[in-house]
């Protein structure tokens, strides 16, 4: 069980730092008395066995002991970022029948009520200091009697609900048991060599499982966990780095590209960092450089993943020069292949999509069967299943995967199929620009057409004609983009990654203006420097450049 490893731990060595947040700093023995505690408290409010119990908090000492509170009660814990709006709030917590809904001291009155108006949900918990309305203010869960009667849980059983971030649909609920949980933990530990001694940094809102495992990880090895609420600082969290000696740096690409940006000019580097994990997209070569200055004693992993199985797949550090856009082999104890259409092994070069056999898989999506049964398939052996990712992937000859896109953002262009990831690791390759990305805009002629958006160095003094040249050294004519546009910043998801969707809405509201598909006499190409906005109007203004 999930909780099993935080009790584990106490036992080992109860005054070890177990979690350093804004809200203060525990011991394991601190921790484990706490989520005893307010357990007990949930269960008087009426959580039982396979309860849902939903958390809507930034990352705190609070957050973090209310997940191991709801599994230790018996409940299964859906985590939820704070920014998320009330609407959706409210239909996701109707959706898995929450019993118990913790907001953070942040929610407004009127968030609460819509909230316990929900059929199903029998209490509201409040995080700030005092009762709001009729909302159970968390101090009195600190109150409460530790309960040692054991809650007959086992493995199999759920033990979360993680809802993925919906950019292309309505959000769907990933069932996770205990065990499954247990065991990517374990397997992630075991890859990355992580031990009692580390101290690993979570910048990322607990909703994304990425950072929400960084808590699991972190707990199953009896490391220290080093919250922070945001990256939206990246001076403080620096400073946080060097303070609390952090040993372990997760992050994705939109966190590399902006700290790559700052350290570059301050000269920076991190040397107590012994571990760089990346995930969410694949981590351009061209950061591998910097990456290296930045932590000079640490290991970069490049790996792949995705919420129905948490981890696929990682690159050891040692061959980052040797495959340099590969995401690795499969991580300890799983399977990861790639079938064709007709179900048969690619060969190397070849496209196909990725499938994943092993413990750590999804039960399925809460109340979507059909859902379930288009990623879970039956495998070669009986009560055997296997996750079909939908994600196009290459393997080389010595069986390392290549990620190529997912199958919903690949663009088709004219009769070609254009990997945005590619493109998007060329324009990454041209000094100066900072941050890319490269999406399909819809086109009555050419069906789609390549756009990139780019996010510029603030000395850099790039033109048109540069990027042209820079992508076409680079890449086949049919891949460089009809259209280049200029962002101070990129639109980001509250778990990091840009939002490609927001883009793609963006352009169609452009209307006509968003069509490049030849040599526009009434618009020429731009030659002046390209150069980012100012930073009162950030990532609002924008400029396009027209590319014949």
């Amino acid at each position: 069980m999930l909780q099993d490893a935080l009790f584990d731990a106490v036992e080992r060595d109860p005054g070890k730092e177990a979690v350093v947040a804004p809200d203060g700093r525990v011991s394991y023995g601190t921790l484990a008395e706490s989520v005893l505690r307010v357990a007990a408290g949930l269960r008087t409010l009426g959580l039982r066995r396979g309860d849902r119990a939903v958390i809507m908090a930034s990352n705190s000492l609070a957050a973090a002991t209310a997940v191991y509170a709801i599994a230790s009660a018996g409940g299964v814990f859906v985590v939820m970022s704070p920014q998320t709006g009330v609407e959706k709030l409210v239909r996701i917590v109707r959706h898995c029948g929450a019993v118990v809904v913790i907001a953070d001291e942040q929610i407004t009155p009127m968030v609460l009520e819509e909230v316990a108006a929900a059929p199903t949900v029998r209490a509201v918990v409040t995080m700030a200091s005092r009762g709001i309305g009729a909302a159970v203010p968390w101090c009195e869960l600190l109150r409460e009697e530790e309960n040692a009667g054991p809650v007959a849980t086992i493995p199999v059983d759920l033990a979360a609900l993680i809802y993925t971030s919906g950019s292309t649909c309505e959000p769907r609920g990933v069932m996770m048991t205990h065990g499954s949980m247990v065991f990517a933990a374990g397997s992630i530990s075991e890859y990355l060599g992580l031990g009692p001694s580390d101290r690993i940094l979570d910048v990322l809102p607990f909703a994304f499982d990425y950072s929400l495992y960084q808590l699991l990880i972190g707990v199953s090895c009896g490391a220290t966990l080093v919250l922070e609420r945001s990256f939206a600082f990246p001076c403080r969290t620096l400073e946080t780095v060097q303070k609390e000696r952090v040993t372990i740096f997760p992050g994705v690409p939109t966190i590399f590209a902006r700290l790559l940006a700052y350290s570059g000019r301050a000269g920076l580097e991190l040397p107590t960092v012994r571990r760089v994990t990346n995930t969410a997209a694949s981590l351009p070569p061209s950061f591998h450089e910097g990456l290296r200055r930045l932590f000079p004693n640490g290991l970069i992993f490049s790996m792949y993943g995705l919420t129905e199985c948490k981890r696929v797949s990682y690159l050891e550090p040692a061959l980052l020069d040797e495959k340099p856009t590969s995401v690795g082999t499969a991580i300890p104890g799983t399977e990861a292949f790639v079938l064709d259409d007709e179900g048969r092994l690619v060969r190397p070069g070849e496209i196909g999509t990725l499938h994943v056999r092993g413990p750590h898989l999804m039960a399925g999506y809460w109340n979507e069967p059909e859902l379930t049964s288009r990623m879970l398939k039956e495998g070669r052996y009986p009560g055997d299943r296997v996750l079909c990712t939908h994600d196009l992937f290459t393997v080389d000859d010595d069986g390392f995967l290549y990620f190529v896109g997912r199958t919903d953002d690949i663009i088709k262009s004219g009769g070609s199929k254009v990997s945005p990831t590619e493109v998007e690791n060329a324009l990454h390759a041209i000094d100066g620009v900072v941050n890319a990305a490269v999406v399909g805009v819809p086109d009555i002629e050419h069906g789609e057409i390549i756009r990139a958006y780019v996010v510029l160095d603030e000395a850099a003094a790039l033109t048109t004609a540069d990027i042209l040249r820079g992508l076409r050294e680079r890449l086949e004519g049919y891949m460089v983009p009809h259209d280049v546009v200029v962002l101070d910043q990129l639109p980001e998801t509250d778990r990091g990654k840009v939002a490609k969707a927001s883009l793609v809405s963006s352009a169609a509201d452009a209307g006509a203006g968003a069509r490049v598909c030849g040599p526009d006499p009434a618009c020429p190409p731009i030659q002046q420097p390209l150069r980012p906005r100012s930073r009162q109007a950030k990532g609002t203004r924008r400029r396009r450049s027209r590319i014949p």
